[in-house]
């Protein structure tokens, strides 16, 4: 019986992770797509009071980490991510951004994700791409 995590399983077992430090929360999770939200404050902002480019790189392997979880057995496979390259091409005044996570290529051991965070506007902040490598859990 293969695995796949549902929404409540991606937020309860992000607990006691970078993700729980950073609030991320998971608001959509589907076969190739994953929504999450983060908060602009004291934990993701820079010293100028604008959202820490390190914060959205953080946002978007986690959205594209937990893509990955929604297309394999998580039994039987771990997902770890090689390659991430994002450019920072806005900032926004709002208190929070979400990221969006759409699978560009799913081959039986690479998958490449684009994420786009963006306020809740609409306003592109950051546009991101991810390389998973699906590697099987040694029994």
């Amino acid at each position: 019986m293969k695995k796949h995590f549902e929404l409540k399983e991606f937020n309860e077992i992000s607990k006691n992770t970078m993700l729980e430090h950073l609030d991320i929360e998971f608001i959509k999770v589907e076969k190739g797509r994953v929504v999450a939200t983060m908060p602009i404050d004291k934990r993701t902002q820079q010293i100028m009071g604008r959202l820490h480019g390190g914060a959205s790189m953080a946002l978007a392997e986690s959205v594209g980490g937990a893509g990955s979880f929604t297309l394999v057995d998580g039994t039987k496979f771990a997902v770890l991510g090689v390659d991430i390259n994002g450019s920072h091409v806005g900032s926004t005044e709002e208190n929070y951004v979400i990221a969006e996570a759409k699978i560009l290529f799913q081959g039986k051991s690479t998958h490449v994700w684009e994420i786009r965070i963006s306020d809740k506007n609409g306003t592109l902040i950051n546009i991101s791409r991810l390389t998973n490598r699906i590697i099987p859990i040694k029994a």
